[in-house]
């Protein structure tokens, strides 16, 4: 009783606090190359664009609206496959490396499947979705071959987020980060190759963008499981044993899963609508808000390398039933996470118009934007304090709360609050913002309270 009470407490004494300096080197070194590995991800989308969009504005037309479903199936698979890193560095924490082998084969074959049921329902549904949502027939038709071509690249994707997420849970990001940053060169050159048409190739515009990322993903995928295969200790981590069927572990992995996934649907579903509200109001304001979410997405891939490592030291303190452990390795996460937010959001405040004019040179445009990122500033911290509380919560087995309260947010607050806000009450795109910035301070009061109060319980 005592041990779990201690759980909720900073630490004191000299011994604790070198274990704070040790743990908070250990997060920096665990979360820098998971930042460099999503940034790549944000990378790869963005060389498709602008590749194809030197190319051609049609096809870049075609590009995007190809590959905005295909993301959304993409954002619900990195959540689904959460379980493999959570239950990895559990394992690591319970002193049983040799189980971590069985997580990753659970978790290819989980990846397996969700890919080739993407591809399935993407290469069945994706076209007529395209062609009834009310595009014109040529765009959709355009956007239709590349989607197909997309769809392929799924099941490949879905396998390298898997094996990434192992060496992550291991405490092994670096080789999936560096392997990311091979993958943008290949598609890189593929693009250069296909798009425009070279070496006797016809110019394929927007589905030479889509091969170029299939190839891409598809060398990833490869290129991870090869690094395994090849590992020294993979033998030792039970990667090449048929593993026994452990019921409780298959079970508590999916639902992980299953709760990640769901989080990631609330919040991806609730953004699109912002888009959509965006777009009722004219394309000026899509523009902005464009910059703003642009901006926004890439801030937030340093909080989600950080819920990264602190998933993976909460979840191997949590392994070993360590309460204080899992309640340090929290804070210190949150800490560096809060710092990191208001830093960013003392950067982008003064600077906010020169990043506008950065992406555009359109007055009305960088005016509203420039706007908007003030606001924004008001959200980066709570937004980033929440994935990250988020996440060491599913490391310690509290995996529907973090579910509950995205849903509550982002779809029963935010969603209605911003059209309120944003059309009916004529504050245009600032009304989204303080929509997101509502949304974000109940999401990171709900978790951080939930945190706390499972801290003070014990294990």
């Amino acid at each position: 009783m005592m041990a779990d009470q201690a759980g909720a407490t900073l630490p004191s004494d000299g011994r604790e606090i070198d274990v704070v300096r040790a743990q908070t080197i250990e997060l920096w070194k665990l979360s820098w190359p998971v930042v460099l590995s999503r940034l790549g991800i944000m990378t790869m989308g963005l060389s498709d664009a602008i590749v194809v969009g030197r190319y051609s504005a049609t096809q870049l037309g075609y590009h995007a609206l190809a590959w905005a479903p295909t993301s959304v199936v993409v954002t619900m698979a990195v959540g689904l496959l959460t379980g493999v890193q959570v239950m990895t560095a559990r394992r690591i924490g319970q002193g049983r490396r040799e189980l971590t082998g069985a997580v990753l084969r659970r978790g290819l074959a989980y990846s397996f499947w969700i890919g080739l049921i993407s591809l399935a329902v993407t290469l069945l549904a994706g076209p007529t979705f395209l062609h009834v949502i009310g595009l014109d027939k040529d765009l959709a038709d355009g956007a239709s071959r590349a989607m197909l071509i997309f769809a392929l690249s799924l099941p490949g994707y879905a396998i390298s987020v898997a094996a990434s997420f192992w060496l992550e849970g291991l405490g092994k990001p670096k080789p999936g980060a560096v392997m990311m940053w091979v993958a943008n060169g290949v598609n890189l050159a593929l693009l250069l190759l296909l798009v425009p048409g070279h070496l006797g190739i016809p110019p394929l515009g927007a589905v030479g963008g889509a091969w170029a990322t299939t190839g891409a993903r598809t060398f990833l995928a490869i290129a991870m499981l090869i690094y395994i295969l090849r590992m020294p200790e993979s033998r030792a981590l039970g990667v090449f044993d048929k593993p026994e069927r452990d019921g409780a572990s298959e079970a508590e992995q999916r639902r992980i899963g299953y709760g990640a996934g769901a989080s990631n649907f609330f919040e991806v579903a609730a953004f699109a609508s912002m888009n959509i509200f965006a777009g009722w109001m004219g394309g000026l304001t899509v523009a902005a808000w464009a910059v703003v979410l642009n901006v926004a997405a890439m801030v937030f891939m340093v909080p989600l390398g950080l819920s990264t490592g602190t998933a993976v030291m909460v979840g191997r303190a949590y392994g070993a039933r360590d309460a204080k452990g899992v309640t340090r390795a929290g804070l210190i996460g949150f800490g560096i996470t809060a710092a990191f937010g208001l830093l960013i959001s003392l950067i982008i405040w003064p600077t906010a118009g020169l990043i506008s004019q950065a992406y555009t040179s359109d007055k009305v445009v960088i005016a509203m934007a420039s706007t908007a990122l003030v606001l924004s500033c008001l959200f980066f911290l709570v937004d980033a304090l929440q994935v990250v509380i988020a996440q060491a919560l599913r490391a310690r087995g509290d995996v529907w709360l973090p579910t509950f309260t995205h849903m509550t947010s982002y779809v029963l607050v935010m969603m209605p609050l911003a059209w309120w806000l944003a059309i009916p009450m004529g504050l245009g795109l600032n009304g989204i913002v303080w929509a997101v910035i509502a949304a974000s301070f109940i999401s990171a009061g709900l978790l951080s309270w939930r945190f706390w109060s499972l801290a003070r319980r014990g294990l």
